[in-house]
């Protein structure tokens, strides 16, 4: 893919990088923004926490089945396109969900429609980004579009919470829809050449690809009420095992049968969905690999501080998003700074030292994490994790695309959000997962040692909290028991169990995280050790390339024009016509 025509100067690179950012900033606000409001948003639309929930599920998964087929769709129609499309769909959404009287309504305009729309956008954002900008800007390009959708998903609690407070959460869709409509506004700007042939789509690979993905992340969100392999009471299972896991087995062997479809077409010369070949290239792969990992331990942290910030601590959902706020400044400051006085530095040294910062982080958390802190204990641990945020953000997405010719990049797009999704999802998953577990145990051990505490109080609970312990503030625990007509001593020992509960349960799902994160450095190695714009970079020139770990032949990127010296106050230059 070449850029269609240039963009005017400084200031029109910089619409095109802030058209594409507000892109990636909208789709990824509707992932934390309502957290903060379920239950306001349940009753206002009628229904329960639960089915809200399902709503956001249902979003999730609309997104992860559909993202493959939508960068498909992209390369057909044109990633411009697409792009535009995408947006009207999304519009169309929010707009519907500001309106929504009921549920069903809200899962049309908010799960279904949104779903559809931001598949279609993401995959072009990143095809979009390699089309308007050179190889040798591109990392700064991908770090702010990256660290925009970081910084949404920091910023959506905030928002949520002030529009919640002082006005409606419907004003958060409403407000969608006006940035939807600036955003098509600036698209015209965006440089999209028109396909040199006219891609197919691969029906039957579109249909096994989003079922496999959909049952396997389907899985993976119930897995918290139904169970990761013993089913908990009441879910569904089949063989004595939780429905979790047979959804995750079906997932994987749909997913395999389109692999092995994928194959069959490129043996018959027909055109695949996803060129199996691309699943071979090392440092591809290594780029979905840290996406995966980055995905998921972000989304694990996302999960879990907003929890001890309002539950354990007590603070606003307007306080909560401040405190979140430190992330968010060293995310972007390393999005942006890297790339602007290292564009040379290696990324997979700034992809190593990021994951070491995420992981100290999460350390220094889990160490800091005691019944006396406060709200600031959690400043140092989230400046660590922006600050690893963002130099993976950096990075990644340049070295992704990079691994393959430009005209596979909206491909590439729609598999890089895929590897999100799942990341995302897992990360949510089994943060949420081990904190129950962990909470549960602990209150049981702690309710049972207690010689104050009735042998029938402690029977009873354990017959009825074997399930699961919920995650309750001290002020819903004693409502609780107020409600159920507790003894002073059996109030009292309750809730010292639950605090230090509460404690054990985040400081299990934050080693969790930590491991993980000390397990993805053991995958840096198929990042690149030089930028592709450097002499001998060694870009992995087609599908199956090795990781390059020295000199080597030109990528499929060089550069397109004579590389002059920089100017510093313009990070990200946009493409000359190719």
């Amino acid at each position: 893919m070449s850029a269609g025509r240039e963009p005017a100067g400084r200031a029109g690179a910089t619409i095109v990088l802030a058209t594409l950012a507000a892109g990636q900033f909208l789709m990824a606000l509707d992932s934390s923004v309502m957290n903060v409001s379920i239950a306001t948003v349940a009753e206002d639309v009628g229904t329960t926490v639960s089915g809200l929930q399902g709503a956001i599920t249902a979003y999730t998964l609309v997104m992860a089945m559909l993202m493959i087929s939508g960068g498909k769709v992209g390369a057909i129609i044109g990633r411009k396109r697409a792009f535009t499309i995408g947006c009207v769909i999304y519009g169309a959404g929010s707009a519907t969900t500001s309106l929504a009287p009921n549920l069903t309504v809200l899962l049309l305009g908010w799960s279904l429609l949104e779903g559809v729309g931001a598949a279609l956008i993401l995959p072009a954002i990143v095809a979009l980004v390699a089309g308007n900008f050179t190889v040798e800007r591109r990392p700064a390009a991908y770090g702010l579009v990256t660290a925009a959708g970081a910084i949404a998903i920091a910023l959506g609690p905030l928002i949520g919470g002030i529009a919640t407070t002082y006005f409606s959460w419907r004003w958060v869709f409403a407000g969608e829809v006006v940035v939807v409509l600036g955003i098509l506004l600036l698209a015209r700007r965006l440089a999209d050449a028109p396909p040199d042939r006219r891609p197919h789509l691969d029906v039957v690979g579109a249909v096994l690809s989003a079922l496999g993905i959909g049952l396997f992340v389907l899985g993976i969100l119930r897995s918290g009420s139904w169970g990761w392999f013993l089913p908990k009471p009441g879910a569904p299972a089949w063989l004595g095992i939780s429905a979790t896991v047979w959804l995750m087995l079906a997932g994987l062997l749909l997913t395999w049968l389109f692999l092995r479809w994928e194959s069959r077409l490129t043996r018959l010369g027909a055109e695949p969905l996803v060129e199996p070949a691309l699943l071979r290239n090392h440092q591809l792969t290594g780029g979905l690999t840290m996406f995966f990992f980055q995905y998921l331990v972000q989304m694990g942290v996302f999960f879990l501080v907003p929890l001890y910030l309002s539950v354990a601590l007590g603070l606003s959902a307007l306080m909560t998003g401040v405190r979140i706020l430190p992330l968010s400044l060293t995310l972007l400051a390393a999005a942006l700074a890297i790339p602007r006085f290292l564009p040379d530095v290696s990324p997979r040294r700034v992809v190593r030292l990021g994951i070491l910062s995420m992981l100290t982080g999460a350390l220094v958390m889990l160490a800091a994490l005691d019944a006396d802190a406060d709200a600031a204990v959690v400043t140092v641990p989230l400046l660590l994790i922006g600050l690893g945020m963002g130099a993976l953000a950096s990075q990644l997405g340049s070295v992704t695309v990079s691994a393959v010719p430009d005209e596979k990049s909206a491909e590439v797009g729609g598999v890089q959000n895929t590897v999100t999704n799942l990341g995302a999802s897992i990360g949510t998953a089994l943060a949420g997962s081990i904190m129950i577990a962990a909470l549960t145990t602990s209150f049981l051990t702690s309710i049972d040692q207690n010689p104050a505490v009735p042998d029938e109080v402690k029977a009873r609970a354990n017959t009825e909290l074997a399930a699961g312990v919920p995650f309750l503030s001290d002020a819903q625990l004693t409502t609780v028991l107020d409600d159920a007509n507790a003894s002073p001593e059996v109030t009292t020992a309750a809730l010292d169990a639950n605090a230090e509960a509460r404690l054990d349960g985040l400081r299990a799902a934050l080693a969790v995280l930590a491991f993980a994160g000390l397990g993805a450095l053991f995958f840096t190695q198929r990042i690149p050790a030089t930028q592709p714009r450097a002499p001998g970079a060694g870009v992995a020139a087609g599908a199956g390339a090795p990781a390059p770990d020295g000199p080597g032949p030109a990528g499929p990127h060089p550069p397109h024009h004579p590389a002059g010296p920089a100017d510093p106050t313009d990070p990200v230059h946009p493409a000359r016509p190719r």
